[in-house]
């Protein structure tokens, strides 16, 4: 190749070199031309979708700001005087102040339940085999027991005001809008209920709804446990005022959704608030066929005349409250003990019995309710684990007979017997762990306990026998002895845990020929 030629290509070469190199810069310049016009779509895209989510965010806004308009002129103008009226009796008939105490005689002796339709055997000469023992597995335990228990959820620091809420031994940290610490006229009216709701709508409540709403959840807590927690946060915001209290739980509720109402008369705010259950001796009044009852949260009941209510409730909150207890508080980190001795079969047993002090005090919070909630209530685990286990660990090799009078003869006599009135100086019905704590209890609290441990051991079905001043309980069993009722076309062997050293069949003889009402044990 020639010195003319290897220029000429060197020259072509550089020519190719610089054309692929403009090629790569056009291409560059296209493609980034491409990728800013993407990006910008992709922004604007961006920014339509945060404008419109802003735009739903200040509709929703406008709606509640005018729904709490609309509610505050409604408070204004539409109130009128109303007659509370005296809460419901359950029973009037007083209770026996002194238990009777069966005769000794032995057991008897156990007859198969007759079949719907009975067929004809032969008689045998054999005796009867025995019955065989009940199998009563232990409760489950985990070993090495590791105490767990609802903790409330950490709050991280925010803005505005601290309240520290001590929720029966949890210790709870909220933060609040100091704009809720607005003062309430001494004169109570209308103008200074609505006036104090239109303050409240518009503090920021939205961040202590949600702390309220969160610890409620980790807490485990039902619809009456996020009322006292509502109710507990007032006070320490409020420090001792009951008015504004009364009117700042109110708002709290209706806002998550409660259907509640206010009510006050010359000198005092009352919060009235609708339930799925019937409460007992608390002051209420109907309206729209709907009972509205003064709860209180110290377990003690008002004496109310006449007050002046709203006409109406908050839209969108429908909501009665559910008093039933479904979840069972895991085990705590501090059980108080105590010692429940009884004899059974010339055998003395000792049970030692675990509660918390500030779950009962928690239960002390219930207003009286129908006794089905009673019954149907779940026990804390610090209590139900270990006294399970230590009479199942009793009741080993038992027939079910035996296991079933086993189980009256403690509850009949190592608890000590007065009523309600001796010991509270009212009516007050018990839940099983209460039962355990307090030194006296009467028969309703008796029959809830037995039925708990007889459904929870033995795995039978119990109905609860309500005689006038009395209630007891009854046993569907494999055999029959003794007395019974027949319910759903079942025998139910009556099983009644305050007639002293009674057995399964014997029914306390001032109602002996008295037809009980039957309370249903879901």
């Amino acid at each position: 190749m020639g010195l003319l030629n290897f220029r000429v290509l060197c020259g072509l070469k550089t020519l190719v070199q610089l054309m692929n190199l403009r090629m790569l810069i056009v291409s560059c310049v296209l493609l980034a031309s491409m990728s800013a016009d993407a990006t910008s779509e992709f922004e604007q895209w961006m920014l339509q979708q945060q404008q419109g989510i802003q735009q739903q965010k200040t509709e929703f806004q406008e709606y509640k700001d005018k729904r709490d308009k609309e509610f505050t002129a409604f408070l204004k103008k539409q109130w009128k005087g109303m007659d509370l009226l005296k809460g419901i009796v359950r029973d009037e008939k007083p209770k026996p102040v002194k238990m009777p105490i069966a005769k000794p005689k032995p057991i008897p002796k156990p007859s198969p339940v007759p079949k719907d339709k009975p067929v004809d055997k032969p008689v045998s000469k054999k005796p009867a085999p025995r019955p065989e023992p009940v199998v009563i597995p232990p409760p489950p335990v985990v070993k090495p027991p590791v105490p767990i228990k609802p903790v409330p959820v950490p709050v991280p620091v925010q803005k505005g005001e601290r309240a520290r809420v001590n929720f029966f031994g949890q210790r709870i940290t909220f933060y609040y809008d100091p704009a809720f610490r607005r003062s309430l006229p001494r004169k109570l009216d209308e103008k200074a209920v609505s006036n104090f709701w239109s303050e409240l709508s518009r503090a920021d409540f939205e961040p202590l709804l949600d702390q309220v709403s969160k610890q409620a959840t980790a807490l485990q807590l039902n619809d009456w446990g996020y009322a006292v927690l509502t109710n507990e946060l007032a006070e320490q915001i409020y420090q001792g005022d009951s008015n504004r209290r009364a009117l700042f739980t109110w708002f709290i509720m209706t806002k998550a959704g409660f259907k509640t109402r206010i009510a006050y008369d010359d000198r005092n705010v009352y919060l009235l608030v609708p339930s799925k259950h019937a409460m007992y001796e608390v002051p209420y009044f109907t309206f729209d066929r709907v009972r509205y009852y003064a709860i209180d949260f110290d377990g003690n009941t008002k004496k109310l005349g006449r007050v002046y209510t709203s006409d109406g409730h908050y839209p969108g909150a429908d909501k009665k409250l559910d008093m039933t207890i479904r979840t069972k508080a895991s085990k705590g980190l501090h059980a108080n003990k105590r010692t429940l001795s009884f004899v059974y079969q010339d055998k003395r047993y000792t049970i030692e019995a675990d509660y918390e002090k500030s779950r009962v005090d928690y239960l002390n919070t219930y207003p009286q309710l129908d006794l089905e909630l009673y019954f149907d209530s779940m026990v804390g685990e610090t209590t139900a684990s270990p006294l399970l286990k230590q009479l199942a660990d009793a009741m080993q090799d038992m027939d079910e007979q035996e296991a079933v009078n086993f189980l009256l003869r403690f509850v009949q006599t190592s608890l000590k017997y007065k009523t309600d009135e001796g010991q509270f100086g009212r009516e007050n019905y018990l839940f099983p762990e209460e039962t355990i704590y307090y030194p006296y209890s009467d028969c309703e609290d008796r029959s809830v306990l037995f039925a708990w441990l007889v459904r929870r051991l033995l795995g039978l079905e119990v109905i609860g026998l309500n005689y006038p001043g009395h209630v007891a309980t009854a046993v569907h069993m494999k055999q029959h002895t003794g007395d019974y009722v027949i319910y759903k076309g079942k025998r139910y062997t009556v099983a009644d845990p305050t007639y002293i050293n009674a057995f399964a069949g014997m029914t306390m003889p001032d109602y002996k020929n008295t037809k009980p009402g039957v309370i249903l044990i879901q």
